[in-house]
């Protein structure tokens, strides 16, 4: 078995930890200083202070010195598998038009599906695994990967092919979600039950048969889908043991963290829209608020209060909902950077909803987002940097030395 000693460390952050991170929790990030990670095979053996450095035999010794040890950020919110940019419609916002301008015209989602459509399997595959090598080297070692992008029975399913084989063809780990109710279709403009009907009658049945996604998703907003339509979908969803993870309120006060909290959604996106009410809503429940501030900050709409939320008790995650017409980038590192800036989040705060919280809103905290024996070694090393404050301040900087995926040096 193959055994790798990382020794010397400046710090292993995220030590010892393997639970949800909220409230005023969220400020605390446990760093063990001066310490070494023994991994065997794919998982973290053992941690610990180098004064008590265990002498094992390892294939392979990496000295930190000076460096520190992450988990790996746990993006789980994201549309990596598409076809083409959108750069025209960046223009047109430059220009004065709103996101839901776009939209309206046949832009956005819709542009994206109708290119989604004429593009085969293939090069989806091919495209979005050149995404995968990107975000990993960037520090990201689990990810989340919706569809959505197909808007018909045929491109949504093979959205999900290509998602399965990115499963089995990376080393990172994924989830998938389905997401045919991202917008309605323009040939279902004027019947919309018609095409929920053949998300609930047809695709959600096929899915669950071929085991073609993990998760369930609505777009529950203004201009998008009802409360009524999302509460029919998630349901089916549920009779198919899909668990939803659904995005709410980013273009308003849309009723989708209620109903997302109804259904036990594992969470609930974007989030731009939250009031008191919602927050009340949400600290009775098990479902992660997960903030996306990429997205904000490209469409140049306002934030979501993650002030309120964490002051509140809350738990939150963030992910970079990298898609090519909101949020153009797989970097969580540029996240956790607009989260200080933009979201009123402090590094550590940051860290903790980009790697544990992040496990959690995917569904794999038992396996990743911290650094503890018997979890799954991926992990990234730092270059010499002088606190983890470092990484959103240098938000322009490569700062990652080496990562760890499944238990190899990279």
């Amino acid at each position: 078995m193959h055994r790798l000693l990382i020794i010397n460390a400046k710090g292993i952050v995220q030590h010892g930890r393997s639970h949800v991170v909220r409230g005023k929790d969220m400020a605390e990030l446990p760093i063990l200083e001066n310490g070494w990670v023994l991994i065997e095979g794919d998982k973290i053996h053992s941690v610990g202070h180098m004064d008590d450095v265990l002498h094992a035999p390892a294939n392979e010794v990496y000295d930190a010195s000076g460096r520190f040890v992450f988990p790996s950020w746990c993006d789980s919110h994201t549309h990596i598998v598409y076809a083409g940019s959108r750069e025209n419609e960046f223009v047109d916002r430059i220009h004065g038009l709103t996101y839901e301008e776009i939209a309206k015209r046949g832009g956005g989602i819709l542009n994206s599906a109708k290119r989604l459509q004429q593009t085969s399997e293939e090069e989806l595959f091919d495209s979005a695994m050149m995404r995968l090598e990107e975000v990993k080297r960037s520090g990201t070692g689990a990810i989340e990967i919706k569809s959505g992008y197909g808007l018909s029975y045929d491109a949504e399913l093979k959205m999900l092919k290509v998602i399965k084989r990115l499963k089995q063809s990376s080393d990172l780990t994924i989830k998938a979600t389905f997401l045919g109710a991202h917008a309605f279709p323009a040939e279902f403009k004027e019947n919309r039950k018609a095409y929920v009907d053949l998300l609930v009658d047809r695709l959600l049945p096929y899915i669950a048969d071929h085991g073609l996604a993990d998760y369930n998703d609505v777009f529950c907003d203004r201009g998008f889908f009802s409360v009524e339509e999302t509460d029919r979908i998630l349901e089916a969803g549920w009779k198919y043991g899909l668990r939803p993870k659904i995005h709410a309120n980013e273009l308003d006060f849309s009723g989708g963290i209620q109903v997302g909290v109804k259904h036990n959604a594992l969470s609930v996106d974007h989030l731009e829209c939250t009031g008191d009410e919602e927050i009340e809503l949400l600290l009775k429940s098990e479902t992660m608020p997960t903030l996306l501030p990429g997205t904000a900050f490209f469409l140049k709409i306002h934030y979501p209060p993650a002030r309120n939320m964490i002051d509140a008790g809350l738990p939150v995650a963030l992910a970079t909902d990298y898609n090519p017409g909101s949020s153009p980038s797989g970097k969580m590192s540029l996240v956790t950077t607009l989260a200080c800036l933009y979201l009123k989040m402090s590094p550590e705060e940051t860290i903790n909803a980009a790697t544990l919280n992040g496990a959690y809103a995917m569904g794999v905290m038992d396996e990743l987002g911290s650094i503890v024996p018997h979890k799954k070694a991926n992990l990234f090393i730092t270059k010499p940097i002088s606190s983890v404050g470092y990484i959103p301040y240098a938000y322009g900087s490569d700062v990652i030395d080496k990562i760890v995926i499944n238990g190899r040096l990279q």
